[in-house]
Formats: structure tokens, sequence, C-alpha cells
């Protein structure tokens, strides 16, 4: 929520005086000449006008007609490793940001040093999901809008997510392991078949799809303007309700 204090109010007022008083002395004087008399008229003028100026603003401003809360919402990008969630994401954040909104962004592989005893089996995958899921939820309460990228590829850490927040928007990058394989450029896929890794999503454990996400995006199939373009439009449509 964005409240207008009274001193904005007062700058705005002044700031709007100062251009007009300006160019009705500049006509005054144009029309008559005389100097004395276009000063004589934008002083009453800038004094008059600004505290009507002034009032007019503070009267729309207790006036709720054509003013709408954005509500806060937990964007929660999830799929199979390498499937695109970070850059996807990060480009959804981005163009909420340009828009001015209150956003943060938060990766899951931010808050894992955070806890560095954590594991991979699917017990401590599963807390360590539910510990995001509180972190997302608390900003979401404070009027935040949280975009959140990890895997979490259990239904039950997925839910418990979901019921934790207000508003929850699940993001599905829906492919398969074999493409994932193909543009991992870090090689996650290929240590985890040589068994460098454990409990490696889309390898060694099933990634559990959830029934109906909010946004399912077919990754091998759209690049990533069209995919940033179907979840922008899901949004504005279904949460932020802008144009309406």
């Amino acid at each position: 929520m964005i409240f207008e204090t009274r001193r904005r109010s007062v700058l705005k007022a002044v700031s709007w005086r100062v251009w007009a008083t300006l160019t009705t002395a500049v006509i005054v004087f144009a029309f008559t000449g005389r100097l004395t008399l276009a000063i004589t008229i934008g002083l009453f003028e800038v004094f008059a006008k600004m505290g009507l100026f002034f009032i007019h603003e503070r009267f729309w401003h207790r006036i709720h007609y054509g003013r709408k809360e954005i509500p806060a919402f937990v964007l929660w990008f999830t799929g199979l490793p390498a499937s695109g969630k970070k850059a996807l994401a990060d480009a959804v954040y981005d163009e909420l940001k340009r828009q001015k909104f209150k956003v943060e962004r938060i990766d899951g592989m931010d808050v894992r040093p955070l806890f560095p005893e954590t594991g991979f089996t699917p017990e401590e995958v599963n807390r360590h999901v539910k510990r995001f899921a509180h972190l997302a939820a608390m900003l979401e309460k404070n009027g935040v809008i949280v975009v959140a990228s990890l895997v979490s590829p259990f239904r039950e850490s997925r839910k418990f997510a979901r019921n934790l927040a207000g508003n929850f928007v699940e993001v599905y990058l829906k492919t398969t392991p074999e493409a994932c394989e193909k543009r991992d450029s870090k090689g996650h896929y290929r240590k985890a078949r040589k068994g460098e890794y454990q409990n490696f999503p889309g390898i060694h454990v099933p990634y559990e799809e959830s029934p109906e996400p909010e946004i399912c995006v077919e990754v091998d199939r759209v690049d990533m303007p069209r995919a940033r373009k179907q979840i922008v439009t899901y949004l504005r449509k279904n949460i932020l309700h802008v144009g309406r």
C-alpha cells in the first residue's frame, strides 16, 4: 500500500504553481507590457491556487474510487534441475520491478548456505523447501511480492508452501530429464549419473508434478520472451487486475 503524505502534497502544489505562475506572469506582461502588474498578479495567483490545489489533492486522497490495492503474492517457480527456473524467474522479477511493484527475488541456492548442514535426501529437501516457504510467506505478509525459484520436487512440501501463503501462484516448467541434461552447462546430470551426486531429481528420484499448477510453461516449446509474457499476462489478468 502507498500512502501519500501531506508534505508530498505540499511539494507537488509548490512545484506546480511555480511553473503555472511563471506562465501567467509572462502572459500578463506580454499583453500589458507592465512588469509590476504581471508580478503582482503572479504572486496573488501562486498563493491562492496553491491552497486550492492542496485542498483538491487531500480531497481526492480520501476518495477510494479508481484506486486499487495490489495484493502481495508468492510466485513459485518449480521444475527439474536445469529446466530454466532461475533465468525465467529473473526475467519476470525484472519486469515486475520495472513496473514499480514492491517485489523481492529469492532462489533456493541463496537460502541453502544459511543451513550448510542440510543434505539432499527427500526428508532434508522437504525441510529445506518448508524453511524457504516460511521466508516467502513472511515477505508476502509484509506486502512484498515474492518471486521464488527452487526445484522443490515433492508435492508435499509444495502443498505446504501453498497453504502457508495468502496468494500462491505455482509456475511449473514442464520438460524432461533428457532435455534438461542437454542444456545443463554445469554438468550436474553427468555427475549424478556417475554417482558423484545422490538423490538427484530426474535421475535418482522422480519429480512429482502438481496436478493443477496455476501456470504450466512448456519449456521445450517456447522461448524465454514468450514464457515471460505468458506468466506476466496471467498475473495481470488474475492477480494484479491491471487495466481494469
